[in-house]
């Protein structure tokens, strides 16, 4: 008969650790045509290694002059030890988080999403689209969005985000208009302005009248939400603007942490609160900023981003169970398999994702949901 002792320890949980640390380039082969035109072929990876003899993969890696830093925090140290690691400082690096949640997954034999509660098994996309040329997209006619709201409305996508930056705002409640009538009032319109990056083109920050006239025209013209329409430090604005509109004002992709979306929540700063999937934190980050909302009886719903990145995206949006997955940035007139065709090169996934009527299918497949050929990442790894 076995001691106490001896039961407790035949049963004992063996700790993980991490034994390595890599962050290198892959660059996959496309043609210069397939370039310009916008096809995803270059990705930063993060490869994590521990002593089971279990890798986990991520290409959202941040620049590999951060590696010796990552490495100093993250070698040695148990896998599991998730928020451990970020109060000791990985929230910076949202994108290791990832590779390491797709080791958990992988030792587990299950998906991310499922070891977080596993919300939801399907969920809307809605594709950003930016044109090439002019960052404030005065160059596009508003004929040429809606051409591909609609080529996105028939490939069963339920919505397009655009930029909100034309030095005429009232210009993109315009464009809005034009998109309506060409869509039809089952299809979700969204704008963004994000307000620190139009200053890169030369425009001002809204001021609230600006925002309020803006945020009624595209309101009138049928848009389904605003993105930041205001300094991402002002938590006042936004709440005071969806006080007096109906249309959702939504924001949170440049807050990392928690701390700032607790201000957004008590201000009552956004209808709808968005974290970076990696710029926030990571996976984990962006599930207690969920719970947050929750507390709230608001939505959290994803920042989004592009091609193999997307999969750390979607297993925090699986498990919070949200209404809706940003896919960016997609090039017209592209759709977004076609956009990210060249990263099925180091997958043995027949798609990268599973798209069923617009709607993104939750994978089975442990950790991050993607079937990565460790071969083809050594094949296509940029030499410094």
């Amino acid at each position: 008969m076995l001691s106490r002792r001896s039961f407790l320890a035949a049963f004992a949980v063996a700790k993980v650790r991490i034994t390595a640390v890599d962050i290198y380039p892959i660059r996959l082969p496309v043609s210069k045509d397939e370039a310009a035109a916008g096809l995803n072929h270059l990705f930063q990876v993060a490869e994590v290694s521990t002593d089971s003899g279990v890798k986990g993969y991520s290409f959202a890696a941040p620049p590999a002059a951060q590696l010796p830093a990552i490495r100093q925090l993250l070698l040695g140290r148990d896998l599991f030890t998730i928020e451990q690691l970020l109060a000791d400082g990985l929230t910076q690096w949202g994108g290791v988080e990832h590779a390491i949640w797709d080791a958990i997954g992988r030792i587990a034999k299950q998906p991310v999403h499922r070891l977080l509660g596993g919300g939801s098994q399907k969920v809307k996309a809605y594709v950003t689209c930016v044109w090439p040329g002019r960052l404030d997209q005065q160059h596009v006619s508003y004929r040429d969005q809606a051409e591909q709201a609609l080529r996105l409305k028939k490939a069963g996508y339920k919505g397009m985000k655009i930029r909100a930056w034309r030095p005429n705002p009232l210009d993109d409640a315009d464009a809005c208009t034009e998109i309506r009538a060409a869509v039809g009032p089952d299809f979700a319109i969204m704008f963004d302005r994000t307000a620190h990056l139009p200053q890169s083109v030369g425009q001002p920050v809204w001021n609230f009248e600006t925002g309020l006239k803006t945020a009624r025209a595209l309101e009138r013209a049928g848009a389904y939400w605003l993105e930041e329409p205001f300094a991402r430090d002002d938590y006042q604005s936004p709440a005071r603007l969806a006080s007096m509109i109906d249309m959702p004002i939504t924001g949170g992709e440049g807050y990392v942490g928690t701390s700032q979306f607790q201000q957004c929540l008590v201000n009552r700063t956004y209808d709808i609160l968005q974290p970076e999937g990696r710029g926030s934190g990571g996976i984990f980050t962006c599930r207690k900023v969920a719970f947050m909302a929750d507390a709230y009886q608001l939505p959290c719903i994803l920042h989004g981003t592009m091609a193999l990145m997307l999969a750390g995206w979607l297993q925090a949006t699986f498990a919070i169970g949200a209404e809706w997955q940003e896919v960016a940035l997609v090039t017209p007139p592209l759709l977004p398999p076609q956009q990210w065709a060249p990263g099925l090169k180091v997958l043995r996934n027949k798609e990268m994702y599973k798209i069923e009527n617009g709607e993104i299918i939750a994978s089975d497949l442990p950790g991050l949901g993607l079937d990565i050929i460790p071969e083809a990442l050594a094949e296509y790894r940029l030499k410094p």
